[in-house]
């Protein structure tokens, strides 16, 4: 079938898009869009993390667990929503984190857009939602995809920080060669977690350990 994605992901990834695990993912879509039923975020999204970071662009990985299941929330990339919508609570405890940590204000609405065009891969495991019910895509296959997409960066590329937070982030570790990549583990900035989250300072060790491998910091800023 054919898969709207940028080339370089296309091309590495062209084996699972061949995969029945794969075209049952795709089936049950379309079933869904003809029952009637909403799904986050609109199709030329889904892959917008993709797009927006070729894979020899990635510096650094954020995973994320699966879409904002509100409407207008979910643009294809972890954490973030669209120009002009409020931050939801765990991106800005994010964003007061990149605060402390680095010194700064920001005056940044909900939109990590500017993270992935500087290589910030904004991936989360599950790629769509049925709106208002959160999870509701866990089970069809896209955690098979996104794993599939973590063991193909780690396997292709080196020296990339992967910032894994909360629980189900860090399960994704086994899947990372941490012999060639930097993994920098938090709890996850849900207020959930009561505050677990500030004090990683994530975003200044993930700038020194891009300098150190010669590489242009990110400006966490835009």
């Amino acid at each position: 079938m054919e898969v709207k994605i940028e080339q370089s992901w296309k091309e590495a990834l062209k084996g699972e898009f061949e995969e029945p695990y794969f075209e049952s993912l795709v089936a049950t879509l379309h079933a869904e869009k003809r029952s009637g039923k909403v799904i986050y975020p609109p199709g030329p999204l889904i892959f917008n993390a993709f797009n927006l970071t070729p894979i020899d662009k990635v510096k650094v990985v954020i995973i994320g667990q699966d879409p904002y299941h509100g409407p207008g929330q979910a643009e294809g990339l972890s954490f973030s929503v669209p120009h002009g919508v409020t931050p939801p609570p765990s991106l800005k405890n994010i964003y007061k984190e990149i605060e402390s940590d680095l010194g700064v204000t920001l005056h940044k609405d909900g939109s990590l857009e500017g993270w992935a065009k500087q290589g910030v891969f904004l991936l989360n495991a599950i790629l769509t939602v049925r709106a208002g019910a959160a999870a509701s895509h866990s089970g069809i296959g896209w955690a098979e995809f996104t794993d599939a997409v973590i063991r193909t960066l780690s396997e292709r590329r080196e020296g990339l920080v992967f910032l894994l937070w909360g629980n189900f982030a860090r399960s994704k570790k086994a899947l990372i060669d941490t012999t060639k990549h930097y993994v920098l583990e938090a709890a996850h900035p849900s207020p959930l977690a009561g505050g677990a989250f500030f004090g990683c300072r994530h975003f200044s060790r993930a700038n020194a350990i891009l300098e150190a491998e010669g590489l242009t910091p990110i400006d966490w800023t835009l």
